[in-house]
């Protein structure tokens, strides 16, 4: 039966996404964005922004406004630096992991298993033809993954924040 649940609300949340895409897609052949590129990736639970930035660079931006928010940075993670001291090589990409006791807890407080997920991770990347990214978890995803009930406002909530620090950082 919870199988059967899982999957219900996993269907639910694919075909949500994936009207979201086939708007995107409308969008991105209309011109309508030229600035930046955003995808939500229903299967992985991401969203996911195109930077015109280099990786560092938006990365600093984030933590900037992040910080400008009254939320706290936790860590940084440049993940090419750790690579280079193993004497590996990788494309430039971090993490920074950052929250807001006031935006987790009632989070938590629901169901206490989003706690893995907590605080917050927005990652950025660059990939093979040298275009940055800027991705983090879809709340979206996280209540369907964690079976949140009675939070819609706080979900409702974590998106409104986490678009609006995402796309200030990949701002002009």
């Amino acid at each position: 039966m919870i199988k059967i649940v899982s999957i219900a609300a996993l269907a639910v949340a694919v075909s949500s996404c994936a009207s979201i895409d086939t708007l995107l897609d409308k969008t991105k052949s209309t011109g309508a964005m030229t600035d930046t590129t955003t995808s939500i990736n229903a299967e992985k639970g991401l969203v996911t922004l195109q930077s015109n930035h280099s990786v560092k660079d938006t990365a600093d931006k984030l933590v900037s406004v992040i910080e400008s928010k009254g939320m706290k940075v936790f860590a940084r993670v440049d993940h090419q630096k750790n690579a280079q001291s193993a004497d590996l090589s990788l494309r430039p990409t971090q993490v920074v992991m950052f929250g807001n006791p006031k935006a987790g807890t009632p989070l938590m407080n629901c169901e206490q298993t989003v706690a893995i997920d907590l605080p917050q991770k927005i990652l950025i990347s660059e990939d093979a033809d040298k275009k940055v990214w800027l991705s983090y978890n879809n709340p979206d995803y996280l209540k369907t993954r964690h079976n949140i009930k009675g939070c819609d406002t706080e979900i409702a909530n974590i998106s409104k924040a986490l678009n609006a620090i995402s796309t200030a950082a990949i701002a002009k």
